[in-house]
């Protein structure tokens, strides 16, 4: 039990300090924008806002979880909006992208996956923002709206400290949350045990997409170290891989539940997560892959 313990403290450690500099670059960007809700802001905002799922899903594509976790920030405090939110968790692949690569008989493979969720993520995103922004109550769409004095980084903000000082209290907050969520996730990963979880996705069938998004939905780089795996090995589908990848989002799903006040939006996230992961999952099983 000991080993186990601290073997989930060291990789906990080395998931959470790599989402450091986002973390920090995040809270100085929210900070900032919080002192200057100017003309200037909303312009640029209103200029880009609309279609940031594009840029999400691209810069979301590229193998690391922090920008997800900043991501999240900036949804919260209404930055950027559910479309680009959504973009950025659907390409967001951490880890599996450098397990998968190197595989060199799965080099064929990766771009494949790599283009599909760019393409999900942007797809996902543009419906979210456009068609069902008008019939989605503004409660559960949250998130930019198209106004800079809605801007509301953080309730805890201190009027009087400096942006760098301020920024700095809110990333240690989240850092020692993400740390502790991590060791959570990874020891309970543990006792489980690969075998456990394995068997319980090959036993799905045709419906495997569906448990490897549920997977995929576990806030942590190790859900998708697993599914990279299982996948190398043959264990499951490329549609199984592609959906667990899809749903995952690192541990940005972990901190836009602690971050942003409102859990209907937060399970509404996490719904659709789930549900495009899984749709996009069980189509790719149909095609000749």
């Amino acid at each position: 039990m000991e080993h186990i313990i601290l073997h989930t403290i060291e990789h906990a450690l080395e998931d959470s300090l790599k989402m450091l500099p986002f973390l920090f670059l995040a809270y100085l960007l929210i900070e900032w924008l919080e002192r200057h809700h100017g003309e200037r802001i909303e312009n640029a905002l209103a200029g880009g806002g609309r279609w940031g799922f594009v840029p999400g899903a691209v810069l979301g594509i590229v193998p690391q979880c922090g920008f997800s976790a900043l991501a999240a920030n900036l949804y919260a405090s209404r930055v950027i909006t559910p479309g680009a939110l959504l973009a950025v968790f659907v390409a967001t692949s951490d880890e599996a992208v450098p397990l998968l690569a190197a595989e060199p008989s799965l080099w064929g493979t990766l771009p494949l996956l790599l283009i599909g969720k760019i393409v999900a993520g942007v797809a996902g995103g543009f419906l979210l923002d456009v068609p069902l922004r008008r019939v989605l109550p503004a409660g559960l769409y949250g998130g930019y709206a198209g106004h800079a004095d809605d801007i509301d980084c953080h309730e805890e903000h201190e009027e009087h400290s400096g942006v760098l000082l301020a920024a700095l209290r809110h990333t240690v907050e989240i850092f020692l949350f993400i740390l502790l969520f991590s060791f959570l996730i990874g020891f309970a990963f543990e006792l489980i045990g690969e075998d456990t979880i394995t068997a319980f996705l090959t036993g799905m069938g045709i419906f495997q997409p569906m448990a490897a998004a549920l997977v995929g939905l576990v806030p942590n780089c190790a859900a998708s170290v697993l599914l990279a795996q299982l996948y190398a090995q043959g264990a499951i589908s490329f549609g199984s891989l592609f959906a667990g990848l899809c749903a995952g989002a690192g541990i940005g799903l972990a901190v836009l539940w602690r971050v942003n006040p409102s859990w209907k939006q937060n399970l509404f996230m996490t719904g659709i997560l789930w549900a495009g992961g899984s749709v996009c999952g069980i189509v790719l099983q149909f095609l000749p892959l």
